[in-house]
């Protein structure tokens, strides 16, 4: 008896030794970005061409916003019938890919009821599209609010359209994400919106630089309040330039976007940092091949260095 106790105290001794260590061992485990890129940024690239360079380049995720500049993703054959649809989800779990967002082009900020019931409608369209193939987000967006309204109507207006797509999606595994865009920037005003919608199945999409170049509000600001709804985020940098918002690579812009990212990362932030190069919006933009690739390698380094005790 006498040695089965002491047997078993020096285990628990040993065991009780080693906890810090372990733990030591586990904070240090290297922290690897889940990385995923918009379409926006290679409009013009076949979806064979997308996958293959996300695979190559170590993104797990791919957001879309149209293939070959069709932005009605249904239209797309990719996705136009089942059995399509069948193709591009073994294509993309080939090459170790999951969809992560599609992007609508359907607003909430609309006022006129007929063109209002066509843009939810779209947004259904693409809540249906999601659940079909495993894809947990669509984004839906607010943008330039009616002059000849109150604010504070247009803003009721978006939370009602984010509410009823949130009760379309009741019952799925998708998401409607709102993106932080257009006008409606201002953390108090992203606030009231998603407090009234209060829907299970809504949430926002934080883009660090449509909001910075707009209201300078500092990220950690901005992710205290509003990080009760961020599901997923767009990335990307900027210079402004006579007023004007010029992208560049990251880095090599003047948008905290590092400040945002490792406010995420230390906070156990579990989804992805998406690309988002506007390439199609302006053509003027870096190709691609060059500024995709940037992205993974940068992101890369810096959690190697800011996240992983690299000196």
């Amino acid at each position: 008896m006498t040695q089965f106790s002491r047997r078993r105290f020096l285990t628990s001794t040993a065991a009780l030794l080693a906890a810090p260590l372990m733990g030591k061992a586990f904070y240090r485990q290297p922290v690897k970005p889940l990385l995923s890129f918009s379409t926006l940024g290679c409009p013009d690239w076949t979806f064979a061409q997308i996958t293959d360079f996300a695979a190559k380049h170590g993104f797990k995720a791919l957001e879309i916003r149209g293939i070959q500049r069709q932005m009605d993703l249904a239209q797309c054959p990719e996705f136009s019938s089942k059995r399509k649809r069948r193709a591009t989800q073994s294509m993309m779990k080939d090459k170790g890919l999951r969809f992560i967002n599609l992007g609508s082009s359907a607003n909430l900020h609309t006022v006129e009821p007929a063109e209002r019931k066509k843009q939810l409608d779209d947004a259904k369209r693409f809540i249906d599209l999601a659940e079909q193939i495993d894809c947990p987000y669509i984004r839906v967006f607010p943008n330039n609010l009616p002059k000849n309204q109150d604010k504070a109507a247009t803003l009721d207006l978006i939370a009602q359209g984010l509410t009823e797509l949130g009760n379309h999606a009741k019952g799925s595994n998708v998401t409607v994400l709102m993106e932080t865009h257009g006008d409606v920037v201002l953390c108090a005003d992203l606030q009231q919106i998603m407090q009234q919608a209060a829907a299970t199945n809504t949430g926002l999409i934080w883009d660090i630089t449509n909001m910075w170049t707009i209201t300078k509000e500092a990220p950690a600001v901005v992710y205290e309040k509003l990080k009760p709804y961020i599901k997923h985020t767009h990335i990307k940098d900027a210079r402004l330039v006579n007023g004007k918002v010029e992208y560049r690579f990251l880095g090599q812009g003047e948008v905290p976007i590092f400040e945002a990212i490792d406010l995420l990362a230390k906070d156990g932030y579990s989804g992805y940092y998406s690309f988002e190069w506007e390439k199609l919006w302006h053509p003027e933009l870096a190709e691609p091949e060059l500024a995709i690739a940037d992205y993974a390698k940068t992101m890369t380094a810096h959690f190697e260095q800011n996240m992983n005790g690299a000196s």
